[in-house]
């Protein structure tokens, strides 16, 4: 093919969609077409080719994108057999299909999705944890901030715990903030729960017992991403907090006894919590791993542990390798122990953080805390649209 430009005069300019003030990059300088599509040249000499069915499919008119939701409605069933005409407006392209219809495309969009370079976010990496770690502090008032709430999903998302301080003591807070990030993830025990010892509890985390290490529900398909812990009253002796990272934990287990690490990921067992209104369960491994090895979940909780079904010969090199994990959990070298004080949330991933607490005292003063769970997808959504004003 050859190069072929038409002025953008000679054609209606359609409109390119709502979003175009968050597409940032360089106008355009140069469109032709080649044998591989269309050849774009930026004003910065960056030079891209894009196939004429990738563009034809990602047309952003009203007639190919639904004009309210922005929803793809082409569908890409056929070649493209005859190359459109091309023209540039202000920088941005335009082309001009045999068929009678024309596609807009913003030369910022283009630029930033170029095969060349990968779409950038504001969501961090997680980021194992060090030694002396201690989580990020963000003020209550901070929060109700864009900057305060960037930074207090930016450090949740990265180090998988994070606290917020001088909080009022009032019910529900927990919830307003949640509900800043989307909507809450509702359980078996209800979209919010309150942490306090009760008669007849359905849970240990309802009585003053203390907690070793864990996720909550892991007889889940899906346990809950994000866990908000909002203390209201700490009157009792004891009931420290214990937090340690999944990440830094699966990785000394990886340096110690890959072997273990070998019979975690790769073995699933049950997990099941019944009470007389639920029986929720699922087979999983307690570890599971990505194809380059990275983790993406732990499944720890010895109570929700259900019976070990495995073959006879598999058993004992199981339990070993599982106490070889549940001993750097509660090592040291890895656990982060503090007292959460009334005014404070802590904010946790539940998934690569375990969380527990030392045994306390009813008698000594009374302990009230409120939680409840976001998914991770909805903080990610949310620091992406504060990325958008910063």
């Amino acid at each position: 093919m050859t190069s072929t430009v038409f002025a953008a005069e000679a054609h209606q300019a359609p409109q390119m969609g709502e979003f175009t003030p968050y597409y940032s990059g360089p106008s355009l300088s140069d469109a032709m077409l080649t044998e591989e599509g269309v050849t774009l040249t930026w004003q910065t000499s960056d030079v891209t080719t894009l196939p004429l069915l990738w563009l034809r499919d990602h047309c952003a008119c009203p007639e190919c994108r639904h004009p309210q939701t922005r929803e793809r409605l082409y569908i890409p069933l056929a070649d493209i057999n005859e190359a459109p005409d091309i023209s540039l407006q202000n920088g941005h392209l335009y082309l001009h299909w045999k068929d009678g219809h024309t596609s807009a495309f913003h030369s910022g969009w283009l630029y930033q999705r170029r095969p060349e370079t990968r779409l950038t976010s504001p969501v961090p990496k997680s980021a194992p944890w060090v030694d002396n770690f201690f989580p990020e502090r963000i003020l209550h008032a901070d929060l109700l901030t864009p900057a305060g709430e960037k930074a207090w999903i930016t450090a949740l998302l990265r180090d998988g715990l994070a606290l917020v301080t001088e909080a009022p003591l009032m019910e529900e807070e927990v919830s307003r903030l949640a509900e800043r990030i989307g909507p809450l993830r509702t359980t078996n025990f209800g979209a919010r729960f309150n942490v306090r010892s009760k008669p007849n509890p359905n849970n240990a985390a309802y009585t003053a017992a203390g907690l070793p290490l864990h996720i909550d529900l892991p007889n889940w398909q899906q346990p809950p991403d994000i866990q908000l812990l909002y203390c209201l009253k700490n009157e009792a002796s004891g009931g420290e907090s214990l937090f340690a990272d999944g990440v830094r934990v699966v990785n000394a287990l990886r340096h110690q006894d890959s072997n273990a690490l070998t019979i975690l990921s790769e073995t699933p067992i049950d997990f099941r919590f019944q009470d007389e209104a639920t029986d929720i369960t699922v087979r999983a491994p307690v570890i599971t791993l990505d194809s380059s090895g990275n983790l993406v979940e732990i499944r720890l909780n010895n109570w929700i542990r259900d019976t070990l079904h495995l073959p006879a010969s598999q058993m004992n090199a199981w339990y070993r390798a599982y106490r070889t994990l549940w001993q750097l959990f509660h090592s040291e070298a890895h656990q982060l122990e503090f007292t959460l004080r009334p005014g404070q949330m802590v904010a946790f991933d539940n998934r690569r953080v375990l969380h527990g607490r030392r045994e306390f005292d009813p008698n000594s003063g009374a302990r009230h805390l409120q939680g409840t769970y976001l998914d991770r997808d909805m903080l990610a959504s949310r620091l992406r649209v504060l990325a958008r004003h910063s």
